[in-house]
């Protein structure tokens, strides 16, 4: 049964984690909704990934609640997982299969029947760039290859929810193109994405809101004009301002004297 979220795929309330005494998320309210392209962003250490982690039912959190893709994720965590694809920073592949195999087998892994996986490999494959490559092992592969192949596993399912981790960290500028332009298209098609990075200029690009968490507490959310707001920053300030000065960044010049 789905929860009542009104046009919303992610919702937290009061959502909290703690590693013995570090708070490392510290009572995050979110709302996101479905077709959203969202931006996560905060500085190394601010709680992005495990935050990602318990919307994806890998960490359970020490309180708050989370409604993903429609679903309580403390009581339907099954569902909430049939519902998402996720790209971590780190990828693991079976890197002794094929991309094709690994593609397929990893729709089957969804319920696919075999024809239907077969079919959504092919349509990936040739989205991202990879049909020359659909036969080689993927031990042989690039960076960028094997990044567009943990992404199109990720989404081979059809998922209503994308959670993306640093997609474009340590890959080439074809690769990037080509995750890009698949993002765009599925949030034209309805798909919510969830979008970690640290790439500013990808993110003004690409997110049409984003929300900016520091020490485990979101300190701004909503589009650039509204950070902008929050910030106190000035109309022609760039994200990357508006973000430094959310987190209150700060460059102590005893620290670089020995230059």
């Amino acid at each position: 049964m789905t929860s009542q979220t009104d046009g919303y795929s992610i919702i937290t309330q009061g959502l909290t984690k703690r590693f013995g005494d570090l708070v490392a998320v510290d009572g995050l309210d979110l709302a996101v909704r479905e077709g959203e392209f969202f931006g996560f962003l905060g500085p190394n250490g601010a709680g992005k990934s495990t935050t990602i982690k318990m919307l994806c039912g890998l960490l359970r959190p020490n309180a708050g609640r989370m409604v993903v893709a429609g679903y309580d994720a403390a009581t339907h965590p099954l569902e909430v997982k049939r519902n998402i694809g996720v790209l971590p920073e780190e990828i693991a592949l079976y890197e002794r299969l094929t991309g094709e195999e690994f593609l397929v087998f990893a729709a089957r892994m969804h319920g696919l029947p075999l024809e239907e996986a077969r079919r959504r490999c092919e349509e990936l494959l040739d989205l991202l760039e990879l049909t020359e490559a659909r036969g080689k092992l993927i031990v042989d592969y690039s960076m960028g290859m094997k990044k567009k192949t943990a992404f199109a596993a990720a989404l081979i399912h059809r998922p209503k929810v994308m959670f993306l981790d640093e997609p474009f960290n340590g890959i080439d500028p074809v690769s990037v193109r080509a995750i890009r332009n698949v993002l765009r298209h599925l949030t034209e098609r309805g798909t919510t994405i969830f979008f970690t990075t640290h790439v500013m200029e990808v993110v003004e690009r690409l997110c049409t809101r984003v929300a900016v968490i520091n020490r485990g507490k979101i300190v701004g959310d909503g589009n650039l004009a509204e950070l902008r707001a929050k910030a106190e920053a000035g109309a022609d300030s760039s994200l990357e301002d508006i973000f430094l000065k959310l987190v209150e960044a700060r460059v102590d010049e005893e620290t670089l004297s020995w230059l």
